[in-house]
């Protein structure tokens, strides 16, 4: 089968890597002429694509973040500044030889419905050749779409803008901090964009404010004994609870009491109208020490701008000579070169089963790769829908009928409505262990818990009470990889690789083990009580 995968950013490489290990025959459209996607920082942006900010560090550890079978370096940080990321990524793509099947500088124009689709299932593509702006057209007998959801900006239309004397920007077109020393700056958002540009100027500018509808929770990359946040709260016994509506409304409290004690929200003016769990994480360790010494200051929604560069907020207040307004409001996702009788998006909304697949295509083969979010790190989460939407295309699995997709994506809307807050973004939110769960069963590599409590106890703890590593998906099924065993049992030692830097006085231990241990044993606790309160309840 020849497939035609659109974008070589992180999605577009796991898709190229997945048709590999499956046998079948890819070919990658990149518009750019470098991999990486969004995460290779550029200047100059054309229009449709995204680049983070020169000083952008992932917000996912790099164990939680790591392609399933190629563990990140160890001497890598913990927190990747967006160069080692880019860095990895071509690690990745050099290894597994993915290069050669990239057509680079060569943009996808249009794709629709091949003749005799209904038999057949192929997909006719347009692609134009950016240097020579021909244009080629070809079959294909299966698409991989991988060109995420971060490029095309959203801009609300603030009343007064157009006689506004600042300048009005997007977060998209924000790149470092030069051209903003001793400028008043407003920053409409505070989402993960809004944080990171605020505390970012905040150290040159003459003063920020950070205007917001909702208010957020702050979450931090460092958790207790400075270990990273996802590491210790991203595992199977924690995810099982989430999904319970009780137990959700639980770990709202606990997960509230935790971020309170390190900053009252309330006492910084941050506190929003809905549980910390129920929005998509704003994660940021620097926004609090901002604020405190001054140089950020949170204020509410904008009502308006004035004339004489003024920003007038809905409370009433109002701050004066602005020079930069930066709106960071977030993206709409859509796919343009798209037939709209095959994939039509609405008001930041698409229908998908389990994110990726057409639930009314008369055959299985085309995949949207990377229209995903969850409280966790994407890559692992679009590497499994390639995964399995290779096994669909290759007639291993097979999906559910029409009526029981369209089922299945009701019910996970109405969940989402009333576990999530109202918001543009939470569209395409999903739980990630279910997300996962689900596509490991098409692809077929779930972990067998029982063989593994018979078999390797020692693997099966590690699985269920610690941190859901990718490795953990390449244990089982076709092309299962020798190394996943070994890479889950030493995912503390890349942790702390990075850290140990110097070597201590004499007698003097790290605490690295012992604060894992000691969070562990808190789980274990944790899931006795709440087993016995749950046992007396039904009682």
């Amino acid at each position: 089968m020849r497939v035609a995968i659109i974008g070589a950013g992180a999605s577009g490489l796991s898709a190229l890597k997945a048709c590999l290990e499956a046998d079948l025959d890819p070919v990658c459209f990149e518009r750019s002429c470098h991999i990486g996607g969004l995460w290779r920082y550029r200047e100059d942006l054309e229009d449709g694509q995204g680049s983070v900010m020169k000083s952008t560090v992932i917000n996912t550890s790099k164990e939680m973040m790591s392609f399933s079978d190629f563990p990140v370096p160890e001497h890598f940080s913990n927190f990747m500044h967006n160069t080692q990321v880019y860095e990895y990524f071509k690690l990745y793509a050099e290894n597994f030889n993915l290069l050669p099947h990239i057509k680079y500088n060569t943009e996808v124009v249009y794709v629709k419905k091949a003749d005799e689709f209904d038999k057949y299932g192929r997909w006719a593509l347009d692609t134009r050749d950016r240097s020579t702006q021909e244009v080629t057209s070809q079959v294909f007998d299966a698409v991989m779409v991988c060109t995420g959801h971060h490029a095309d900006m959203y801009q609300p239309k603030f009343p007064g803008s157009n006689f506004f004397q600042g300048k009005i920007i997007h977060s998209h077109d924000y790149r470092n901090p030069k051209g903003y020393e001793g400028k008043k700056v407003v920053i409409v958002g505070i989402g993960n964009s809004g944080g990171d540009i605020a505390t970012e100027l905040s150290r040159v500018a003459a003063k920020v404010y950070l205007s917001t509808r909702q208010g957020t929770w702050i979450f931090n990359r460092v958790s207790h004994g400075g270990l990273p946040l996802d590491m210790l709260y991203t595992r199977r016994v924690i995810e099982y609870f989430k999904m319970s509506s009780p137990l959700f409304w639980l770990l709202n409290k606990i997960a509230k009491r935790i971020m309170n004690k390190r900053m009252d929200h309330d006492l910084y003016s941050l506190r929003p109208t809905y549980e910390p769990l129920q929005q998509h994480p704003m994660v940021n360790d620097d926004l609090p020490n901002r604020i405190i010494c001054g140089s950020v200051t949170v204020k509410a929604d904008v009502k308006r701008l004035t004339q004489d560069g003024g920003v007038e907020f809905v409370d009433g207040s109002k701050v004066d000579d602005v020079d930069v307004l930066v709106s960071a409001t977030g993206y709409s996702f859509g796919f343009p070169f798209i037939d709209k009788e095959v994939l039509d998006v609405q008001d930041n909304e698409v229908n998908l089963y389990l994110n990726t697949f057409l639930p009314d295509a008369e055959r299985p083969t085309m995949a949207i790769i990377g229209c995903v979010q969850g409280f966790g790190a994407i890559t692992p989460a679009t590497e499994m829908q390639a995964r399995a939407a290779c096994q669909v295309f290759k007639r291993n699995s097979f999906l559910p009928d029409r009526a029981s997709m369209w089922q299945d994506i009701g019910m996970k809307k109405a969940r989402n409505a009333r576990r999530y807050a109202k918001s543009r973004r939470h569209t395409i939110q999903v739980e990630i262990m279910e997300f996962m769960g689900a596509l490991a069963e098409i692809c077929g590599c779930a972990p067998d818990y029982w063989h593994l409590w018979t078999t390797d106890p020692r693997l099966a703890f590690k699985i269920i009470f610690g941190p859901m590593t990718p490795y953990q998906l390449r244990l089982y099924g076709p092309n299962k990889w020798s190394g996943a065993r070994e890479a889950i049992m030493t995912q503390w030692k890349r942790v702390f690789k990075p850290l140990r830097t110097r070597p201590l006085p004499a007698g003097v231990r790290t605490r690295g083990r012992n604060s894992v241990f000691w969070f562990m044993a808190k789980i274990l606790l944790f899931v006795f009580v709440l087993y016995w309160v749950l046992l007396l309840g039904l009682i």
